[in-house]
């Protein structure tokens, strides 16, 4: 019982917070001659060259996307990002018939729009959500890439390298101005997600002290595809038990919170890894 009404809880603020991104950028990004970034982006682009309608372009651009995830990453997760991005495209068509304008100056509005982006997307990532396809490509290639090496990758340089050609291509097919208003919506909104949510691109370190280590490894193993570092270790009180450590994506998280705990009286902690040296 306790489980569902987190699970329902999650979903309701994956539902605000792309309630926030539809408002921020139908309102407030695209009046002021900004766009959003990611997949988000280049439906804006494809909406603004074409005039069809930008939630429609949303659909066409990120159903692919979910799609793979649900191939690759589990029903879990694409269910979460199916519901994140259907709120979200029915807010922009809710959201674009309304008569609404900021009189501001474009810097302060885009500085505006980009921290509730910033701040929907956040809760949506905390909740195990997305509602963007180039997190969900970046998941997928680092998941593949991890499944073959055996190493970890943070999703950065992916997302990264993403975003520049979206911005590249709105400096190329709209204009200079629309091209640096979209990039400060980037640095405004990630600074905000990555305050709420330790860089999520980040490769995570889960630290697990427990008294039950072969049943945690053995789901670790069979949910995850990971294997983890075995310490023997001492508590104060409970005596003898056993450290274990595992490096997994942020996506994967939730997975590695509901395998944690159904195996009680273990104590765990998690901390971003900048870099892995091998």
């Amino acid at each position: 019982m306790k489980k569902k009404k987190s699970e329902g809880l999650s979903i309701i603020l994956i539902i605000l917070g792309a309630v926030m991104a539809s408002f921020s950028v139908a309102l407030i990004l695209l009046p002021n001659d900004a766009i959003d970034y990611g997949t988000a982006g280049v439906a804006i682009i494809i909406s603004k060259l074409t005039g069809l309608s930008l939630s429609l372009c949303v659909f066409f651009v990120v159903v692919p996307f979910i799609i793979a995830g649900f191939l690759v990453l589990g029903r879990k997760f694409t269910l979460k990002a199916a519901i994140g991005s259907i709120v979200y495209m029915v807010g922009l068509e809710f959201f674009e018939e309304i008569p609404f304008e900021l009189n501001t100056e474009h810097f302060l509005a885009v500085a505006f729009g980009g921290a509730i982006l910033g701040a929907g997307l956040s809760l949506i990532l905390r909740n195990g959500g997305c509602i963007d396809g180039s997190e969900i490509l970046a998941n997928i290639v680092v998941k593949k890439l991890s499944d073959k090496t055996g190493r970890n990758y943070s999703m950065t340089p992916i997302l990264l390298a993403f975003n520049a050609m979206v911005y590249f291509t709105v400096f190329l097919v709209i204009d200079v101005n629309a091209a640096l208003l979209s990039l400060l919506v980037y640095v405004v909104a990630t600074a905000v997600i990555d305050h709420y949510t330790d860089h999520f691109e980040s490769i995570k370190q889960v630290t697990i002290i427990t008294q039950d280590p072969d049943g945690i490894i053995d789901a670790i193993k069979k949910e995850l595809n990971k294997t983890c570092t075995i310490m023997d270790s001492r508590g104060a009180i409970q005596g003898e038990n056993n450290t274990l450590i595992c490096y997994i994506s942020y996506f994967e998280l939730p997975i590695m919170k509901d395998i944690i705990s159904t195996h009680t009286g273990s104590f765990s902690t998690i901390s971003t890894i900048d870099e892995i040296l091998r």
